[in-house]
C-alpha cells in the first residue's frame, strides 16, 4: 500500500516538473526542420538490432502504411518475425536474399552474388512509392566483408525519395554509413546468455 504523500513533497515535485516541461518545450521549439525520411542505423555488438528495426516496421504498419524488408545475410531458415509480418498481406514486401553467414557458405563469389541481388532488390523497394519504411537487415555485415561497393550503397541511400525512412542493421557499421545516417543507435553487449551455454531459442533469436 502506498504511503501518503507529504504536500510539501508534492509541491516540490510539481515545481520541478514545471521547470522540466519549460526546458523541454523550449527545446522542441528550436526544431524547425520539416519532417523528412530518416536513414537510421542500428549497429554495435549487442543483441537487438534487427529486433528494433522490426519494431519500427510494426509501428509503421500500425498507422496503415506499408513497409519493405530485405535480408542481406540471413538465409532460408524459419523465423517468427517473417511469419508474423505475413499476416499483413501485401502491405509487407519481404525478401530474404542471403544464403547464411560467410562461415557457413565458405564461398566468396556466391556471397557477393547474393549480396548484389539483395542490393538490387533494396534499390527496387526504395523506388516503390507505396512504401513508407524499408528495412535493410544486416546490410552492414555485407559491407563489412566488402560484398558490396560502399560508395555505391551510400549513393543509393542518398538518392532515395525525401519522405522514405530506411533502417540499416548489422554490427561494425562503416564510418561512411554512420556519417550518412540521421540516427545511429549502438547496441552494447553487457551480458549474453550464449556465454552461459544457452542455445538460440524460438521467439528470442529467431
Amino acid at each position: 500500500m502506498n504511503e501518503p504523500i507529504d504536500p510539501r513533497d508534492a509541491e516540490r515535485h510539481r515545481a520541478k516538473m514545471a521547470k522540466r516541461k519549460a526546458v523541454q518545450d523550449a527545446e522542441v521549439a528550436t526544431k524547425t526542420t520539416v519532417e523528412k525520411g530518416l536513414l537510421i542505423v542500428h549497429t554495435g555488438p549487442g543483441k537487438g538490432k534487427s529486433t528494433a528495426a522490426f519494431g519500427l516496421a510494426l509501428r509503421m504498419l500500425g498507422y496503415g502504411r506499408s513497409v519493405g524488408v530485405v535480408q542481406f545475410i540471413k538465409g532460408a531458415w524459419h523465423t517468427g518475425e517473417k511469419d508474423a509480418f505475413s499476416a499483413f498481406g501485401d502491405r509487407v514486401k519481404w525478401h530474404t536474399m542471403g544464403e547464411g553467414f560467410t562461415w557457413e557458405t565458405q564461398d566468396l563469389a556466391r556471397d557477393k552474388a547474393a549480396a548484389q541481388r539483395a542490393f538490387e532488390k533494396a534499390v527496387e523497394l526504395m523506388a516503390d512509392p507505396t512504401l513508407s519504411l524499408v528495412v535493410l537487415d544486416e546490410l552492414n555485415i555485407a559491407l563489412r566483408y566488402d560484398y558490396l561497393d560502399l560508395a555505391e550503397v551510400i549513393a543509393a541511400l542518398a538518392a532515395r525519395r525525401p519522405d522514405l525512412h530506411v533502417v540499416v542493421t548489422g554490427r561494425n557499421a562503416k564510418p561512411d554509413m554512420l556519417a550518412a545516417a540521421d540516427l545511429v543507435t549502438e547496441m552494447q553487449l553487457v551480458k549474453h546468455h550464449f556465454a552461459a551455454g544457452v542455445k538460440a531459442q524460438v521467439g528470442i533469436e529467431f
